[in-house]
């Protein structure tokens, strides 16, 4: 599929990007040159294969989510933690209130 200029300039307007003409120019070939891989795909032949909705599986492996009491490896310390916070309120860190 060939992609003239004026192809060019009316996707930059729908993008809302301002672009030159030289600019339209040189981009004209590189977007038909993409068009043409998209063309050669599309003659790949795909009958008897699944569609993919992902690269990975959608299922994590997760673990469970348990407190780890070992003072060595974690959890179980908020009061040590609590004390290298300037202000600490009802056992979590205060922080001053954003208003934009």
């Amino acid at each position: 599929m060939s992609v003239d200029t004026a192809t060019v300039k009316r996707i930059a307007s729908l993008a809302r990007i301002a672009i030159t003409d030289e600019d339209a120019a040189r981009m004209a070939p590189e977007l038909g040159n993409i068009l043409h891989w998209i063309e050669m795909l599309e003659e790949v032949d795909t009958t008897g294969i699944e569609p993919m909705t992902a690269v990975i599986p959608n299922t994590l492996r997760l673990r469970d989510d348990v407190v780890n009491a070992d003072p060595l490896t974690g959890g179980g310390i908020r009061e040590q933690v609590l004390a290298n916070a300037p202000v600490a309120e009802h056992g979590f860190f205060a922080v001053p209130k954003v208003i934009e």
